[in-house]
């Protein structure tokens, strides 16, 4: 099982998030905003961020950018769940740091695989 944060401001879509984690056997935070998700990275790190990008307070990319400079922030996997899909925006969310990019509407079950290959990948580079 592993430890997840989610940081996703609708409360419809973490209801999604959770429910699917869940049932794949991970514990699952929620975090509202960047700013609480700060906090609870503060408090402590979990094995994959699930980051919205617009969000109160500080984005996504932003939040990616602050959790790598964190100790033991390279070691946490972060996915970014965004509704935007512009090359371009892909490719900021890559250079703050993120580990995979999905767009929203998503399906539930694809992230729950995208979560499992990513726990895979992290644990494959600390062998």
């Amino acid at each position: 099982m592993a430890r997840v944060l989610t940081v996703e401001d609708d409360t419809d879509i973490q209801f999604v998030i959770s429910f699917a984690l869940k049932k794949a056997g991970h514990e699952v935070r929620m975090a509202n905003d960047g700013l609480a998700a700060m906090d609870a990275l503060a408090e402590r790190l979990p094995d994959v961020v699930i980051l919205d990008w617009m969000m109160p307070g500080l984005s996504g990319p932003e939040v990616c950018r602050r959790l790598r400079e964190m100790p033991g922030g390279q070691n946490v996997a972060v996915l970014m769940l965004s509704a935007k899909s512009e090359q371009a925006d892909v490719t900021q969310a890559f250079e703050a740091g993120v580990d995979d990019y999905m767009t929203k509407p998503f399906s539930p079950k694809d992230l729950a695989t995208r979560v499992q290959d990513l726990l895979a990948r992290v644990a494959g580079t600390h062998l």
